[in-house]
């Protein structure tokens, strides 16, 4: 899971929140949409302290928040007397041991308090007398009912009143587990579309899709494959120049895959890239065998990649 950890996604979300697009921004700030646009892009490269500032007093927030040095909006440098935490704790929130955004999200989840509640009343023993009273009810009616009548051990009305019995520990542990599920799973959701999120897809129906795309694209064999590279590799061919792209064919035609059958022609006419599971055999092979050269220059994990393509 990821939040906000840059100014251009702070500035983007209070917006969103504020329900405003740039144009209605810049007419209530008095920030050129121009300038408004490009603070949020990815690119961005510095924000006029003055815009800085009135952003910020706009939204209701500290420049700290904008900077990204607190993820206070507004509680801000609250005293940890008010919080009522101990130095343990107060350590363990310090130490980067744990995921303190996704604390924060399961303590502010609306279930999140019927949670505690549950394990409260379970720590406390609350509803343990409670239980052992319904326990103690059940035998004597059990009781009642052998002294009475005499049924057999196999009798389905005395087997009935001994499955009736409830222990108080798995009673907690169930009812704690389900609440702690349906929490888990409502964060869950509101972080599918992260980009640190695991993909829904497949390394091969992301490889898959590439290749349909590609077969629409207008150009020579060479050219596709290097588009299905680029899209393989989070990269936007169309930002190459053609100077970048004829050296990026080059490159490619020195490997022996670039010869494979898919080249072959056909009656005169070229085989489309995406023939049969061969043809996708062979360009899964070729996109991992330069998404591993990349990554093994740059250091980074060779898998990461093949888990969640850019």
């Amino acid at each position: 899971m990821k939040g906000a950890t840059s100014i251009q996604e702070r500035l983007w979300e209070l917006r969103k929140d504020k329900g405003l697009n740039l144009e209605e921004l810049s007419k209530l700030t008095g920030i050129s949409k121009s300038a408004l646009g490009s603070y949020e892009k990815e690119d961005f490269k510095e924000i006029n302290h003055g815009n800085l500032i009135t952003l910020a007093d706009f939204y209701g927030v500290s420049v700290d928040y904008l900077l990204c040095r607190t993820e206070n909006r507004e509680q801000i440098n609250t005293s940890l007397t008010e919080l009522h935490l101990n130095d343990e704790m107060v350590a363990l929130l310090k130490s980067s041991r744990i995921n303190n955004r996704l604390l924060c999200e399961l303590a502010t989840h609306k279930d999140f308090i019927k949670f505690l509640a549950d394990i409260e009343i379970y720590v406390d023993g609350i509803a343990t007398m409670q239980i052992q009273n319904l326990n103690a009810l059940v035998d004597t009616v059990r009781h009642e009912i052998i002294e009475r009548y005499r049924p057999g051990e196999d009798d389905p009305h005395l087997k009935v009143l001994q499955a009736a019995h409830i222990s108080d520990d798995e009673y907690f542990s169930h009812m704690v587990l389900d609440d702690l599920n349906l929490i888990i799973r409502d964060i869950r959701e509101a972080h599918k579309k992260d980009s640190e999120s695991a993909p829904q897809t497949t390394v091969a129906d992301e490889l898959k899709e590439n290749l349909e795309a590609v077969e629409n694209f207008k150009g020579s064999r060479d050219e596709k494959l290097v588009v299905l590279y680029c899209k393989q590799l989070g990269i936007n061919y169309k930002n190459l120049s053609d100077e970048e792209f004829r050296w990026l064919i080059r490159i490619l035609k020195k490997s022996k895959k670039m010869g494979t059958p898919i080249s072959q022609r056909k009656n005169g006419k070229e085989k489309p890239l995406l023939h049969g599971w061969g043809a996708f055999h062979v360009a899964a092979v070729l996109a991992v065998v330069i998404i591993s050269f990349v990554f093994l220059i740059s250091g980074d994990n060779l898998f990461l990649p093949l888990v969640r393509p850019v």
